[in-house]
């Protein structure tokens, strides 16, 4: 892996602990309230659970990606970096929401260049 190649795949994965970070322990608290546009206290109180098991799944995407980096893998780092990609696509789509595609899978997608040029 090239440096560049490291450290936007270090971008990714550290975006994705703070994602975790947000979801499981601040999902109710006014910085994620804010972070996610929730409705209300009550609404992020309602649905802290579906939250913290989202956030899970981004601290193994995270897990996914240090590993890569730390065995030198390269299709350990595209694999991850394609589960990046689709899944923020996918909640871009669901939720209607352009940002989230330009803070997940857009860091991704440029990570997952980075192997080819």
């Amino acid at each position: 892996m090239t440096l560049l190649t490291i450290i936007l795949v270090t971008i990714v994965a550290f975006e994705h602990l703070y994602f975790l970070i947000l979801e499981m322990f601040l999902w109710t608290k006014p910085k994620g309230i804010k972070a996610f546009g929730l409705k209300s206290k009550a609404f992020a109180e309602d649905t802290k659970v579906l939250a913290a098991n989202q956030g899970l799944y981004n601290g193994f995407l995270a897990a996914g990606l240090i590993f890569s980096l730390i065995l030198s893998n390269q299709i350990f780092a595209i694999f991850f970096l394609i589960c990046v990609t689709i899944a923020g696509s996918y909640g871009s789509y669901s939720t209607k929401k352009a940002k989230l595609f330009y803070v997940q899978s857009v860091p991704a997608i440029l990570a997952l260049l980075s192997f080819v040029f």
